[in-house]
């Protein structure tokens, strides 16, 4: 029998945002303001760690309303029928030179489920003022959104797409350590476990 610990989100200090270009020149940004996830270790050995994490599909804001419900719409996310985005990690890389990892797993968005990879750095291990254990990570990566049929566009005058395929993804996680229990891991679900290095 092996400790597990429950860690969640610490949504007063994590985001999930992304950004895409826009006629080419700029970035438009946006975030998900409803997202969790639930993330079981061994002891707090991220090396153990096992990942579901998932978004509120309508909780999309890009500082503009009509812009959000064109995204909520059939022609992008359809959040009538497919309201949640998840991913369940599969593996992660050792740390390269600068401590960032290779995190892979299934991302489920639209329908659609396609295997990614993601850059992980992971921030450390702290105590905050009142006892709470906490553990911090950096997540970014690109995906390109016509893989998950997000296919919507227009054409330029000048021949280019008004909007890019590329979406890059930056998210700072919090995550709080919620306590133990004495089950032991169940390592068949390979599918759903991550092999982190914190060294």
């Amino acid at each position: 029998m092996m400790n597990q610990t429950a860690w969640v989100i610490d949504k007063a200090h994590s985001e999930v945002s992304f950004k895409i270009r826009h006629l080419m020149i700029s970035n438009v940004k946006g975030t998900f303001k409803i997202f969790d996830a639930n993330i079981i270790t061994t002891g707090v050995d991220f090396s153990t760690s096992e990942i579901d994490f998932w978004i509120d599909v309508t909780s999309i804001n890009t500082g503009d309303l009509k812009r959000d419900e064109h995204l909520l719409s059939e022609e992008f996310f359809n959040a009538k029928v497919h309201k949640q985005i998840s991913f369940v990690s599969s593996t992660l890389g050792n740390p390269d030179q600068e401590g960032i990892h290779e995190l892979w797993g299934e991302l489920t968005m639209n329908g659609i489920v396609k295997n990614i990879k993601l850059n992980v750095q992971f921030g450390g291990i702290a105590n905050d003022p009142w006892g709470n254990t906490k553990a911090g990570f950096e997540v970014t990566g690109i995906l390109k959104r016509s893989d998950w049929d997000l296919k919507w566009n227009t054409m330029m005058e000048t021949g280019g797409l008004m909007v890019s395929d590329d979406v890059n993804i930056s998210c700072e996680i919090q995550l709080l350590k919620k306590g133990f229990s004495d089950q032991t891991m169940t390592l068949q679900k390979e599918e759903e476990i991550v092999s982190f290095q914190t060294k």
